[in-house]
C-alpha cells in the first residue's frame, strides 16, 4: 500500500522524472501554455503553483530557491516580474489544465496545461497588434491620397 506516499511516478527512475517536471515548469512559465499528456499536466500543476507562489515572496532566498529549480535565467526573471505581478491579488489556482484529445501515434490522452488569464494577455497583444497595423495602413493611405492630390 503507498499511504502517504504522493505524486506521480510516470514510469521514469528519480532523476529522470525530476529533469522532466523542471523542463515542463519551466516551459509552462516561459510560454504559458503547453500541450503534454494528463499525467504530466497533473504531476506539474502543484509545481508551478508553488513557483509562482515563491514569486509572489520576492525576496532573494526566493529568487534562488526559483533559480535552484528552472532551467533558465529568462524564466526566472519573468516569474518574478511579470506572473507574481499578474497573481498578486489571486490566492491559488493559477493553472488550468484543459484535456485535448488523443494523440494520433500511442493514443495517449493529451492535455493543455496554461496559466490562467494567459489567452486574456495574448488575446489583448493581437488585438493592440492588429489596430497598430489598422492605423498604419490607414495612415499609408492618406499619404497615398495626398500625393496623388498634389500631382
Amino acid at each position: 500500500m503507498r499511504h502517504k506516499r504522493g505524486g506521480y511516478k510516470l514510469k521514469r527512475d528519480v532523476g529522470a522524472r525530476k529533469a522532466l517536471l523542471r523542463g515542463l515548469v519551466t516551459s509552462i512559465i516561459e510560454q504559458e501554455r503547453v500541450v503534454t499528456t494528463v499525467p504530466k499536466a497533473k504531476a506539474v500543476r502543484p509545481l508551478v503553483e508553488k513557483m509562482i507562489t515563491l514569486g509572489k515572496r520576492d525576496t532573494l532566498h526566493a529568487r534562488r530557491m526559483a533559480a535552484a529549480f528552472l532551467d533558465t535565467p529568462a524564466s526566472v526573471k519573468k516569474l518574478f516580474d511579470v506572473l507574481a505581478a499578474r497573481f498578486g491579488q489571486r490566492n491559488g489556482g493559477y493553472v488550468r489544465i484543459t484535456r485535448v484529445g488523443f494523440r494520433k501515434g500511442d493514443g495517449a490522452e493529451q492535455a493543455m496545461i496554461e496559466l490562467v488569464g494567459s489567452q486574456l494577455v495574448k488575446r489583448a497583444a493581437e488585438r493592440a497588434r492588429r489596430r497598430e497595423e489598422r492605423l498604419k495602413a490607414q495612415r499609408e493611405g492618406r499619404e497615398v491620397e495626398e500625393d496623388g492630390q498634389q500631382q
